[in-house]
């Protein structure tokens, strides 16, 4: 297992969305460790916040084992370019489309890229997310508050909903949940509570999906560092990140990287409805 780093991190701060060039420690996201096996080969993946993060090393385990990958992003176009170059250098096809998901007609765009580009979907990775810190109430502005689901659950509606009349029988639905769906920090009030819709919409869309032989399933990520952290949390929660679980550090993108890529396996035929927690050592309730 490589040595990753502990707590405490330097001290840094970010503005939103974040950068991974200005993370210290820089993430991995797998570039030189994930290795493939052809688990999807020939398959096509919608990856949102796929630039970074978590999303970034979905983008390059899903490419190392055989899939061509759109990647959906919002502006942040050094970090999408760097994640498409990773996906271009397995010989797969990498699409980078930007825009805000908060638009109903740009989750269709995405979708209709794909079905353009690609020539169809067969895994549809609901990963793009917002987040802020709040300690009061009063300080959570309406706007804050609807566009944290606008980002975090909404788009998921959209995006499934545009991309299931595309997918055949075995493909996938993988949405980003959090340890925050079951056990909500406070200071993320309106993150955790989007986290526990997501969690209700997987279930939900299981049942509903199980008939046309597309799994629909979640992976709660417990602390990861991310271009989040840096440029949404507080300086001394970010240099004490992860400390909390026990592992006591914040996991790695490439440390989540297998649960997509086994939630998205056809040979992963029964597993639908479930959630995979990625934590560090602390149970998933």
């Amino acid at each position: 297992m490589p040595d990753y780093p502990k707590p405490p991190y330097p001290s840094q701060k970010q503005p939103m969305p974040g950068s991974t060039a200005k993370m210290d420690p820089r993430p991995d996201h797998g570039e030189t460790s994930y290795k493939g096996s052809g688990r999807l080969k020939g398959k096509r993946a919608i990856i949102t916040g796929g630039d970074s993060g978590i999303g970034r090393a979905v983008a390059i385990a899903f490419a190392r084992e055989g899939a061509d990958v759109l990647i959906a992003y919002l502006e942040e176009h050094e970090d999408a370019e760097e994640a498409a170059a990773l996906v271009e250098a397995e010989g797969r096809k990498a699409i980078l489309v930007e825009g805000d998901l908060r638009s109903a007609d740009h989750c269709r765009k995405v979708v209709d890229r794909a079905v353009h580009d690609l020539g169809g979907v067969d895994i549809l990775v609901n990963n793009a997310a917002h987040q802020a810190t709040f300690k009061d109430l009063a300080d959570i502005s309406d706007e804050e508050w609807r566009m944290t689901f606008d980002v975090n659950i909404h788009a998921m509606f959209f995006l499934a909903k545009a991309a299931v009349p595309h997918m055949q029988p075995g493909g996938a639905i993988i949405n980003t949940a959090s340890v925050n769906s079951d056990m909500p920090n406070p200071t993320l009030l309106a993150y955790a509570t989007t986290k526990g819709a997501i969690q209700n919409f997987t279930g939900g869309l299981a049942q509903m999906l199980a008939e046309k032989g597309i799994r629909v399933n979640a992976v709660a990520p417990g602390p990861i560092w991310t271009p989040l952290i840096p440029s949404t949390m507080p300086d001394d929660a970010v240099k004490n990140f992860g400390k909390q679980v026990p592992m006591k550090r914040a996991g790695q993108p490439a440390e989540l990287a297998t649960a997509y890529v086994m939630l998205a396996d056809p040979l992963s035929s029964y597993t639908s409805g479930t959630t995979v927690a990625v934590t560090g050592g602390k149970p998933f309730i």
